[in-house]
């Protein structure tokens, strides 16, 4: 199958988002929002004070009349000319007219002579004398004022559906008031590492190799919006991998290794016992071609559907089949929407198969994007610099042509 249908019938075999949800705000990062996000409040609920300075009422001086505190109601109207000294974000008394700066203004007191008999100069915080605007322009109506309503009003939609909640959404739906959010549940994941040949920990020795796909895999996974149940191991028996698929309870089985056709390699005959479906079969693309795509039957009777994306065991290979089946599949089943493709120019040739798309990690430089050594099948050393995976098309690209790129996790 051609790389970029298969990429759309792996977002395609979600059909439609998981069910929505409410989730305190701890609980809804990562996840995308399935109603609109919207005010509960005025942004800002009330005029507050953009800087430090003073409250003023109309044209100066003014005599101040005490302070207003972020956090405190102010004690009353201002009548023109007067003033009460402010801080950043403290409600605006009702009767003001104006912010002026602390750096713009000087205090004199009041009935205490100076060393030339006139009224002595005071420190600028304090609460009571008269107040001067020395600004090199007068204190405009509204200056330094952020006015109730200015970044919206209670009722207004601040964000569609489909928005990921990030750190950000979290301290705008705080700020407007919102304690819960309306999300999509998290597809939920068992990863099965499939292989005899494979170490949980220490260097490779007689013939074994560490499980390098493991540690990469579900961290990536998790940044997709996925919540990971499970991560086993199983042996190179048809019997115990048809029932570990049979069996899994996640939205999503992700296996790695057997999708090819070597003597021990059983997920397409384990699949077909389990009652499993073929969606895709192998895609035109390198490193990663023997990758799958399924259709599960529920694990118990009444359950959902479920899906199996099989990566090949290759490392390289296995992070090509991860960007595209099950990054799309997860993202469409956690109610994200598809992103926009991502383009830079070739920073340099791009050497290309001659049928298939190839997948080559890169480096993105203020010439673009630049391709990286150690992009074998079984390599990660070149990935791991990666800033992107370069989706380059059969016959490759020349330097200076634009090629779509695929976000590498953690960037």
């Amino acid at each position: 199958m051609p790389w970029q249908r298969a990429r759309a019938t792996a977002r395609a075999a979600a059909v439609r988002p998981l069910p929505a949800a409410e989730a305190d705000l701890a609980d809804a990062l990562g996840r995308a929002l399935a109603e609109p996000l919207v005010a509960r409040t005025d942004l800002p609920p009330f005029d507050t004070s953009a800087m430090d300075g003073w409250a003023v009422a109309g044209p100066g001086p003014w005599v101040l009349r005490g302070r207003v505190l972020a956090g405190q109601q102010p004690a009353g109207p201002l009548a023109d000319g007067t003033a009460v000294r402010i801080a950043t974000g403290a409600p605006l008394p009702p009767g003001a007219t104006a912010v002026l700066r602390r750096e713009h203004g000087t205090v004199e007191r009041r009935g205490t002579p100076g060393r030339d008999g006139g009224a002595a100069a005071a420190d600028p915080g304090e609460d009571t004398g008269v107040l001067h605007d020395r600004a090199p322009r007068p204190a405009e109506p509204g200056r330094d004022v952020r006015p109730r309503g200015q970044e919206c009003r209670r009722g207004e939609p601040l964000l569609p559906a489909g928005t990921a909640v990030t750190p950000a959404v979290l301290g705008l739906a705080a700020a407007a008031g919102c304690d819960r959010l309306a999300v999509h549940r998290r597809p939920t994941v068992e990863l099965l590492l499939l292989g005899d040949e494979l170490l949980e920990s220490g260097p490779p020795r007689d013939g074994l190799v560490r499980d390098a796909l493991g540690p990469l895999l579900v961290p990536w996974l998790e940044a997709c919006g996925a919540g990971v149940v499970g991560r086993r191991m199983v042996r190179d028996d048809r019997g115990l991998l048809r029932d570990a698929l049979r069996r899994s309870p996640a939205d999503v089985v992700v296996t790695t290794g057997g999708t090819a056709a070597g003597p021990v390699d059983f997920l397409h005959a384990a699949l077909d016992e389990a009652g499993g479906r073929l969606l895709v079969d192998s895609v035109a693309v390198r490193p990663g071609h023997p990758m799958l795509l399924a259709a599960l039957p529920p694990a118990a009777p009444g359950g959902a559907p479920r899906t199996l994306v099989g990566l090949p065991g290759n490392p390289l290979a296995a992070v090509a089949g991860a960007a595209t089946l099950a990054v799309p599949l997860l993202r469409a089943l956690g109610g994200h929407p598809a992103a926009a493709p991502r383009r830079a120019p070739a920073a340099a040739d791009l050497a290309g198969h001659p049928r298939d798309t190839r997948l080559l990690p890169v480096r993105l430089t203020a010439r673009g994007a630049d391709p990286l050594a150690f992009d074998g099948p079984a390599m990660l050393r070149g990935f791991a610099l990666a800033d992107a995976l370069a989706a380059v098309p059969p016959g490759g690209l020349a330097a200076g042509e634009p090629v779509e790129l695929l976000e590498a996790p953690g960037r």
